[in-house]
């Protein structure tokens, strides 16, 4: 009797591996077909080089140095939460924007959200803006300055014109929602085919798929 409860035990392991390979499978072949962002083109990097961008990570890093020596960095993500549009984007960004003069020790760093508007539109807001010096870490308690939005709204907009003369224009928030969602979407599919191959390495499931 311990003998046959030990089979069973197997044969309903194999059952439910493999129905598990099958949603895999299928999950597999929907993201392959549907392709939602291979096919789209938009935007453009400007006068900013693309400097860390690896398959193992969530963000890319831009760089740009212009003839004064100033120097912007932008780093940017896909963030958490999901969102019902009507463009082809379902996710915003988080990104943080880094300047530094030729001279001081300090950098002023924004962060900002960038999301699509309407389709194959995009634009920025900025939620903080504050110094940082480049040789130190802050710690919490470190004042960075007011609540962004308790600016008043000239300044805001002055802000924001800031960073557009600096490059951070619609070409450039297009460029990385379409290259963020096409590189979350292929570390997706590349995670499903390797836990395929993962449950597919049981034997006795291939055998049994074999068959």
């Amino acid at each position: 009797m311990p003998r046959a409860t030990q089979i069973l035990r197997k044969s309903r392991k194999v059952v439910e591996d493999l129905n598990l390979l099958k949603v895999l499978q299928s999950e597999i072949s929907h993201e392959l077909s549907s392709n939602s962002f291979q096919d789209e083109n938009i935007g453009s990097l400007g006068d900013f080089v693309l400097d860390w961008n690896s398959s193992r990570s969530q963000d890319v890093v831009l760089r740009r140095k212009s003839e004064s020596g100033e120097e912007v960095a932008v780093s940017a993500l896909l963030s958490q939460k999901t969102y019902d549009t009507e463009g082809i984007f379902p996710r915003k960004l988080l990104m943080k924007v880094c300047v530094k003069r030729p001279g001081l020790s300090s950098i002023l760093q924004f962060d900002c959200g960038v999301s699509e508007k309407g389709v194959r539109r995009s634009d920025f807001k900025i939620r903080s803006a504050y110094f940082l010096q480049s040789t130190t870490v802050p710690g919490s308690s470190i004042y960075r300055g007011p609540l962004f939005s308790s600016l008043e709204p000239q300044l805001q907009d002055a802000l924001k014109e800031y960073l557009v003369a600096r490059g951070i224009r619609e070409d450039l928030t297009n460029f990385l929602l379409l290259t963020l969602h096409k590189k979350e979407q292929g570390q997706y599919l590349d995670w499903l085919q390797k836990l395929e191959s993962f449950v597919m390495k049981d034997e006795r499931l291939f055998s049994a798929v074999a068959g």
